[in-house]
């Protein structure tokens, strides 16, 4: 495989250098941005503006992850309090107080606290319990955030609420979401007290990265969420700007934590081993309950303190979620998440393009590198016979290598590929960083010869708010000669009051990311989004308004006009967290060859002008339901549509069974005929505890007729070592009578770890 020498050496050299890289920190070591540390017993030392420096203790004696403070640690060392509220009244005292120990021994960091509550338990919002849901923080909670770089830019989260239910993810450049996906080996446990509920958590060293030395000096950040009141509060202060990225992710914020003392650098090896086995029936081949079985190795290593290097063999895929199904009734591409989990760790670091700040990537700015390009083709699975990951920082500068081999996949219309991903980037400034990424694969998917995509990007942070990205990208494909680039500039104001987004992007024809993803190919855009969401003076039951207002142009690179959009936007969000939101927008879309929007339909060249009008109400996390409801109406293209919508639906029927159902009916008239697109989700989710679940996902989409089902159970029967049973079906609901079979299959794997 040929590769881009200049980034690959680069890249090489600089993960040699690492081990050079572990000797100790500067002389005085590192400058701490805040009061003097305060001595023990203390904990915290603040000053007059609210800054303050955090410190950890050492423990002698063992700490039992069970929830109760009865260790004598606790009684010996003052904790940190004196909170400070986030919403709804920034800057205010915190009206429940919070009280945090943060300790650690030889093997890991603990952090537990008493979380205080006026309101009776029964008052308590006390709905999430599984690991790894994302809305943790809808219940009553707790959250924190470690920079263990100390960089100002990318750390680790951990969240746990009153009911056990826990969630970790990876933070990388202040962007949010963070990686969510990320899991790591830790323990926590909830607990309760006459008054409110206690917390206490464990985070091995091993389990996460950190600068090289054995003395450190860490940022860190807690968040309490009490539900009940819709209130969040931190330990330092978080302006009102941060709403929509969430203060604790802000890591460019967090207090220095010093005292923090690290074991010698080793060599941490875990092996992830697995096992599986699986019937399928697939009536298109004829193929009936056929059983097969397979096993593989994923091994991570810890080549120094900051870099981890990972390796699969027969990289196997059977725990993931199916697709949810979308409706689509757009002329471009529709976007699924990776769900993988090989590829969803580390993930954040070759990211490109994408800063700190809010409405950063996404839309029509092309992805890069996108890992679903790998493993995955027409649909179907490709097999992946081995390949490695090396990522980390090494100084400022953040490395990620990756290298996989495909098999040949006939029935997937795929030969035996290689991809090969590098990714280099460099602090700079106090928040800011450039880098290059270079993405290939040995076989093109459009020509004969290979395929390559280079770029350079810059996402430039300033003050809490003010962020500035850039890239220049270029493609080489056989038969694609020149018009080959695509470029961003992107100015994003995202302060409380005021916001303002003004981009530019150009996407060239010939630019073909085959291992990225472009949602709209050959197009020059401009568009921009002005925001003034005051809050009222008195305390009322609105929180914030919201007016909006915003259009983008879009011309293909002859300079003829595409698409255009003026849209205007109303809203409030309320004290109890319910969310309105009304709009109105009005669409230019030119055809330039006819668009078969559905069976038997299709929409004639020519230019339309059509107007929208959407209302959007949200319900608040504590309801009982949750959700997104949405109704729209208005022309399209040369008729009218009438839309109605649910989505992100939540029904607490228990604190351990959920029911999410989704909905989008849409009902479409145009002269070449009528029809209605349909997609109606459930799933249930019935959590036996915060590590064992077994979720139902039933969908039903118009557009193949088809309806699917996924049953999956998973048991992570110890930190780190899972098992699951999934069962995939689909059906064709176009036959009279019961839905006939398309295919299913059922598969059961086994994946201990093992830590060396």
């Amino acid at each position: 495989m040929t590769r881009p020498p200049a980034l690959f050496v680069t890249a090489l050299v600089l993960a040699a250098s690492a081990a050079a890289a572990q000797g100790t920190p500067p002389r005085g070591g590192p400058a701490i941005d805040g009061p003097a540390p305060p001595d023990a017993p203390a904990s915290v030392a603040r000053d007059a503006s609210g800054r303050a420096t955090l410190r950890a203790h050492r423990v002698t004696e063992a700490i039992r992850i069970d929830g109760v403070l009865d260790e004598p640690v606790y009684e010996r060392i003052r904790p940190i309090g004196d909170f400070t509220q986030y919403e709804p009244f920034n800057g205010a005292p915190a009206t429940e107080q919070t009280e945090v120990w943060i300790l650690f021994d030889s093997q890991s960091l603990y952090v537990a606290g008493r979380a205080y509550d006026s309101a009776p338990p029964e008052r308590w919002v006390l709905n999430k319990m599984r690991r790894d849901i994302p809305n943790v923080s809808a219940n009553e909670s707790v959250a924190f955030s470690l920079d263990t770089f100390n960089d100002n830019r990318n750390g680790f989260l951990f969240e746990l609420n009153a009911l056990g239910g826990f969630l970790d993810a990876q933070i990388t450049n202040e962007g949010f979401p963070p990686n969510q996906n990320w899991n790591t080996v830790w323990e926590g446990r909830s607990g309760r007290f006459d008054g409110g509920w206690t917390f206490e958590i464990a985070v091995p060293f091993r389990s996460i990265r950190y600068q090289p030395g054995v003395q450190q000096v860490w940022g860190f950040n807690m968040r309490r969420v009490v539900r009940g009141k819709n209130e969040e509060s931190h330990i330092v202060p978080v302006p009102a700007a941060m709403g929509q990225r969430r203060g604790v992710m802000q890591v460019s914020l967090n207090a220095p934590l010093v005292g923090v003392e690290v074991p010698p650098g080793s060599r941490n090896l875990e092996l992830r081993l697995f096992g599986i086995a699986s019937l399928a029936t697939d009536e298109a081949t004829g193929v009936r309950d056929v059983g097969d079985g397979d096993a593989g190795l994923d091994v991570k290593y810890g080549v120094t303190q900051n870099l981890t290097a990972d390796l699969t063999v027969n990289t196997d895929f059977a725990q993931v979620e199916v697709d949810e199904q979308q409706v689509n009734l757009t002329r471009s591409s529709l976007f699924f998440p990776e769900k993988r989990t090989f590829f969803l760790e580390g993930q954040g670091t070759f990211d490109f393009a994408r800063g700190a700040g809010t409405n950063v990537g996404g839309g029509d700015v092309p992805t890069l590198f996108f890992s679903r390009r790998i493993g995955l083709n027409r649909g179907q699975t490709v097999p992946i016979d081995g390949g490695g990951r090396l990522t980390g920082k090494v100084g400022p500068y953040s490395i990620g290598l990756l290298d996989i081999q495909t098999d040949a996949a006939p029935a997937a219309r795929a030969v035996s590929t290689n991809f090969g991903v590098v990714r280099v980037k460099r602090d700079v400034l106090r928040r800011s960083a450039v880098g290059v990424l270079y993405a290939g694969r040995s076989r093109s998917t459009v020509a004969s010869g290979r395929n390559d995509t280079y770029g350079i990007d810059g996402t430039f942070s300033f003050y809490d708010n003010l962020n500035v990205n850039a890239y220049v990208a270029a493609t080489r494909t056989p038969g694609l000669v020149d018009r080959d680039l695509s470029y961003l500039g992107q100015f994003n104001y995202a302060g409380d009051r005021y916001g303002l987004v003004v981009e530019r992007l150009v996407i060239e024809e010939h630019f073909n990311p085959e291992v990225g993803f472009v949602r709209r190919p050959d197009l020059r855009k401009w568009s921009g989004t002005a925001r003034f969401s005051p809050r009222p003076s008195r305390r009322t039951a609105i929180r914030k308004w919201l007016y909006e207002a915003g259009g983008s142009y879009l011309e293909n690179n002859t300079g003829q006009l595409e698409s255009r959009a003026l849209a205007a936007t109303w809203g409030i969000d309320l004290q109890n967290g319910d969310t309105l939101r009304a709009s109105a927008t009005r669409t230019y879309e030119l055809l330039a060859r006819p668009f078969p929007i559905a069976a038997g339909v299709t929409v004639p060249v020519g230019g339309y002008e059509f107007d929208t009008v959407q209302v959007r109400y949200g319900l608040g996390p504590q309801r009982r339901l949750g959700g997104t409801a949405t109704i729209e109406v208005g022309s399209f293209y040369d008729g009218d549509k009438v839309s109605l919508g649910f989505s992100a639906g939540r029904l607490e029927v228990t604190n351990q069974l959920q029911l999410q159902p989704g909905v989008s009916l849409n009902w479409v008239r145009l002269p070449s005929g009528d029809f209605t697109a349909q997609q109606v989700q459930t799933r249930a989710v019935y959590t036996m505890t915060p590590r064992a679940f077994l979720a139902a996902l039933v969908q039903y989409n118009s557009a193949n007729s088809s309806v699917g089902t996924n049953l999956r159970l998973r048991w992570e029967y110890r930190p780190g070592s899972e098992l699951f049973v999934v069962y995939n079906d689909e059906r064709d609901t176009r036959a009279s009578g019961f839905p006939e079979l398309s295919n299913r299959a059922l598969i059961v794997k086994i994946a201990p770890l093992l830590r060396f």
